[in-house]
């Protein structure tokens, strides 16, 4: 297979940006594509070359894959990195990829068409010796056999669309009476998100913890795992912290976790850079989940730990080249914190808030690292994710990893729009998760949105006396002792959001 000379990215912000730095390094020249909402994007000027492919809605430009295979053709692109998001898990668009003569950097599409559905990958790996939440082996829909199903297992059990992803098509059962209402909510909810209301059924884990494995394979049958990342921290369903790597997993779970993940690639023929997910509970015992066929958001943790650059290898292997690295030369060094910066409000059950970045300062310093893809000035759109950026720290051991996590949130100043800053500090200095001893209901247990309201310190206080005493007296402020009565501080997080 020839080499990579000309990659397009099949994405935006900051995933494209990450993507086309690699690729400037290893002497590939990059083309953007770009909706019209983000014509003036990083992106699009980091890129050598860079093509409007439609409107702002992503159905019109980011997931127009005739037109993306068209732009390559025009401008004579080798390979297409799809990212993470967008078309990255359409097996459709890998084929069409395939089809037009182009790289596709990523798994086949026979890989991501298996494990794209929950129950045909559990189907996949089931002659392999890999834990399995107990559960339906296929899609049900006869209520009555669910119903005994369920009570055989024991409640609280789990509705989960097969096709589904991001908490969307997924409900919690905690018992019998409750079964029709949520099956109800489960299958509309899948139709609605991914056109498919095929759902099953699996016990429901109640401490659960998310710990995934990072895989890389080549076409040559080599496949090797980088150790895992912990992602238990989330606001509904979704990941907002991440780190690497566990802070509770042994060497010896974490080697056999390691090669379960391996067998689930190797189960599906896969190639390039995948997540094979598990959910491990209070005991330490581990279930496969699913497989991401692409690469992760939070892909940064694991290359900060092992020093691998996670996409460099992508392309090496779309390129057909063996993987050099063999799974006796990894070893993990350090520790890796991530947060995610959503232009979101967590005062208001973080729901989105666009606007305009009217400060935007990144954090810097040794072991602090930020993936992003805006810039002061810009406008968060309200059409796609809003994710501002990745923040990203490395230490020697956990504590420091998490010290430099909480400096940099405390230097990172954004303006204008609210953000999950604040509570991703309140999670950095929390005990539970300091400690370790948290689980995916940690934002549900331990926060909430009147955590993040600073109590004023007490120059505020006495400023507001001293105006109330005034007020009472009906006369202006008068200096005290021949000094002016000055502003008083202002917490950091009021100053951000002015």
């Amino acid at each position: 297979m020839p080499s990579i000379r000309k990659l397009l990215v099949a994405n935006r912000g900051e995933i494209a940006l990450r993507i086309m730095r690699t690729c400037r390094e290893m002497g590939i020249q990059t083309v953007a594509i770009y909706s019209e909402a983000d014509r003036h994007a990083l992106h699009v000027r980091y890129a050598d070359e860079a093509v409007c492919v439609g409107p702002a809605p992503s159905s019109e430009s980011y997931l127009k894959a005739d037109t993306i295979i068209e732009v390559c053709r025009q401008l004579g692109v080798d390979a297409i990195h799809p990212g993470y998001g967008f078309l990255s898990e359409n097996a459709r668009f890998a084929q069409l990829v395939r089809e037009a003569g182009l790289i596709f950097v990523g798994p086949s599409p026979e890989s991501i068409e298996v494990m794209g559905s929950k129950l045909a990958a559990k189907a996949a790996v089931s002659t392999y010796n890999i834990p399995m939440v107990p559960g339906t082996p296929s899609a049900i829909s006869d209520r009555a056999e669910a119903k005994v199903i369920s009570a055989q297992i024991g409640y609280p059990i789990l509705i989960k669309a097969s096709a589904g992803g991001g908490g969307k098509g997924m409900r919690i059962v905690e018992r019998e009476e409750d079964f029709d209402e949520q099956m109800d909510r489960a299958v509309s909810e899948a139709i609605s998100a991914f056109g498919d209301g095929s759902v099953f059924i699996e016990k429901y884990v109640t401490s659960p913890r998310h710990i995934e494995i990072q895989v890389l394979g080549d076409q040559h049958g080599n496949i090797i795992h980088l150790f895992e990342r912990e992602c238990s921290v989330q606001r509904r369903h979704q990941k907002v912290v991440e780190e690497a790597p566990s802070a509770v997993l042994t060497p010896e779970i974490r080697a056999e976790m390691g090669r379960c993940a391996v067998d689930v690639a190797r189960a599906c023929g896969y190639y390039g850079a995948g997540t094979v997910e598990f959910i491990v509970d209070d005991q330490l015992n581990f279930y496969f989940l699913e497989m991401n066929t692409r690469l992760q958001v939070e892909h940064p943790v694991t290359e900060q730990i092992t020093g691998v650059d996670l996409v460099k290898q992508m392309i090496y292997i779309a390129e057909g080249k063996e993987l050099t690295i063999k799974q006796e030369d990894l070893e993990i060094k350090g520790h890796a914190v991530e947060v995610r910066v959503y232009a979101e409000d967590p005062t208001n059950n973080f729901l989105p808030d666009v606007g305009t970045l009217q400060t935007y300062v990144r954090p810097q310093g040794n072991g602090v690292r930020v993936d992003d893809g805006f810039e002061q000035g810009m406008e968060i759109p309200i059409y796609y994710d809003p994710m501002i950026a990745k923040l990203i720290t490395y230490g020697n051991d956990r504590t420091e990893a998490i010290q430099k996590m909480i400096r940099a949130i405390d230097e990172y100043q954004i303006t204008g729009v609210q953000t999950t800053l604040p509570f991703c500090q309140y999670v950095m200095e929390h005990p539970a998760f300091t400690s370790g001893n948290f689980d995916t209901h940690f934002v549900n247990r331990y926060f909430t949105p009147d955590v993040l309201k600073p109590a004023p310190d007490a120059a505020e206080t006495q400023l507001a006396a001293v105006l109330a005493a005034q007020l009472f007296a009906n006369r202006k402020p008068a200096a005290t002792n021949g000094t002016a009565v000055t502003e008083a501080k202002v917490s950091r997080w009021k100053a951000n959001r002015r």
